[in-house]
C-alpha cells in the first residue's frame, strides 16, 4: 500500500508530506520511504496560527477559518509530494494527518479539563484529494485517560526495537520528545515524555533579533557565549524537573516566553542569548536524561531526529552534556531526521484502519490502549 503522512509541528517550519510503502501492521510491518517534501506555510497563515495558539489574540472566527485553510495547505502537500513521486493519487491507500496543534492542555486548570485541538480539515484532504483521511491520533488517549502525548513511541517501537542496545530516540523539533526502548523489550517495557524546548525559542529569537527564520547549523549561536545567569534562569522553569508522564508546547515555551525573555535580558549581546537558549534546550534534554532515565536504563545509543538534528552546535552542547553516551542523528544511521514523524503517522494510520492500538500507555499515562484516530471515508464514490 502506499500512504502519505502529514506533520506540521509547534516549530511551524513548513508541512512534512512523507510518501511510504506500507504492508502489514504490528510488529510485521514494513515500511519504506518513497519520497518527502517540506512545504512552507505562507506567513500570513503562519502568523494565524501563532494567533491561534495565543490567549490573547486567539478567537473562534479565526480558529475556524484556519481549520480549513490548514485543509487546503494539507492537501496540497499531499498532491505535491505524491506528483514528485510520479505516483497518482488515484494509487494512494490512505492519508495520515496529525494536523496542527493549536492548544494542549494535558492536566486541568481552574475550570479546564485535560484537552487538546489540532486543525487541518480532514473533510477538506479527503474531498480535494479523493482519498481516505486518518486524523485527530490524539483525543482517544486523552478521553481514556492519557496526556494524548508523545505518540510517536508505538513507531519508534516499531522500527527500532533492539535485542542488543538500550536505545533512546530523542526528536528535535519546537519540542523534545524523547522515547526510550529498553533491549529485547515488549511494547511495555518503553516509557517517552516531552523533555522541553526544542527549537522553539530558538528560533523565535532567531526570528526577533536576526530576521531569520532559523539558525542554520547553528553558526550564530557558535559564535556568541552563554550567559550563565540566563541559562540557570530558563533552567528553574518548573516543567524541566517535574515527573514524566509529562507533555509541553507552545503554551508553555512560545512567543510569550520569548517576549519575557528577551525584555528580561535587553542587555545582553544577541548573539549570546541565542548560544544561551540553543543550551537552555541541550542542558533540559540532558537533565531529564540524567533524572529519569540514566538511573533506570544503561543507555548505549541516542539517536537524533527533527530539525534540530541539523544544528551542530546544539548537537555539539548535548554530547557535552552527555560525555558517555553515543549520540547519532538518524542521517547518521542512513534514515531522514526529517521525515520521522510524518512516517510515524502513516505507521499510527495503518494500525487505526487494521484496528489495533497504537497508543503507549506507560508512555501517555492512558489507562488502557486504544484505537486511535478518526476515519474520514473517500467523499466520491467511483463507480
Amino acid at each position: 500500500m502506499y500512504a502519505v503522512g502529514l506533520m506540521s509541528g509547534t516549530s511551524l517550519d513548513g508541512i512534512d508530506a512523507a510518501l511510504v510503502e506500507i504492508d502489514n501492521f504490528g510488529k510485521k510491518t514494513k515500511i519504506k520511504l518513497i519520497e518527502f517534501i517540506t512545504t512552507s506555510i505562507p506567513l500570513d497563515v503562519k502568523d494565524e496560527i501563532k494567533r491561534a495558539c495565543s490567549e490573547e489574540q486567539s478567537s473562534v472566527d479565526l480558529i475556524c477559518s484556519l481549520n480549513f485553510k490548514l485543509g487546503y495547505l494539507f492537501a496540497e502537500a499531499t498532491k505535491n509530494v505524491c506528483n514528485k513521486a510520479g505516483i497518482t493519487l488515484e494509487n494512494l491507500d490512505f492519508i495520515a494527518s496529525h494536523g496542527q496543534t493549536i492548544y494542549h492542555l494535558p492536566k486541568s486548570r481552574d475550570s479546564f479539563i485535560p484537552s487538546t485541538l489540532q486543525i487541518g480539515e480532514p473533510a477538506i484532504i479527503a474531498y480535494e484529494t479523493g482519498v481516505k483521511v486518518v486524523s485527530n491520533f490524539r483525543v482517544m488517549d486523552m478521553a481514556s485517560g492519557g496526556e494524548g502525548a508523545p505518540l510517536v513511541p508505538y513507531s519508534e517501537y516499531i522500527i527500532y526495537g533492539s535485542d542488543e542496545e538500550n536505545i533512546a530516540l530523542q526528536n528535535i523539533g519546537g519540542i523534545g520528545n524523547v522515547t526510550v526502548i529498553p533491549k529485547g523489550g515488549d511494547i511495555n517495557s518503553i516509557f517517552a515524555f516531552d523533555t522541553g524546548p526544542g527549537n522553539m525559542i530558538i528560533d523565535e529569537v532567531c526570528q526577533r533579533l536576526f530576521k531569520l527564520n532559523y539558525d542554520e547549523d547553528g553558526k550564530i549561536a557558535a559564535n556568541g557565549e552563554i550567559q550563565n545567569d540566563i541559562l540557570d534562569d530558563l533552567m528553574s522553569h518548573s516543567y524541566i524537573n517535574a515527573f514524566p508522564p509529562k507533555t509541553t508546547g507552545r503554551e508553555e515555551f512560545g512567543q510569550q516566553f520569548v517576549d519575557e525573555l528577551l525584555k528580561k535580558y535587553n542587555n545582553k549581546k544577541p548573539e549570546d542569548i541565542l548560544s544561551t537558549v540553543t543550551m537552555f534546550t541541550a542542558k533540559s534534554i540532558a537533565v531529564n536524561y540524567k533524572n529519569f532515565i540514566m538511573n533506570k536504563v544503561n543507555l548505549n545509543k541516542v539517536i537524533i531526529g527533527g530539525g534540530g538534528a541539523h544544528n551542530k552546535t546544539l548537537l555539539s552542547y548535548l554530547k557535552n552534556e552527555l560525555p558517555n553516551v553515543s549520540i547519532v542523528t538518524q542521517d547518521d544511521i542512513g534514515l531522514s531526521s526529517d521525515a520521522k514523524e510524518a512516517i510515524a503517522f502513516v505507521i499510527l494510520g495503518n494500525e487505526t484502519l487494521n484496528n489495533n492500538f497504537s497508543n503507549v500507555p506507560s508512555a501517555t499515562g492512558a489507562k488502557e490502549k486504544v484505537i486511535l484516530g478518526n476515519i474520514t471515508p473517500n467523499p466520491i464514490r467511483r463507480v
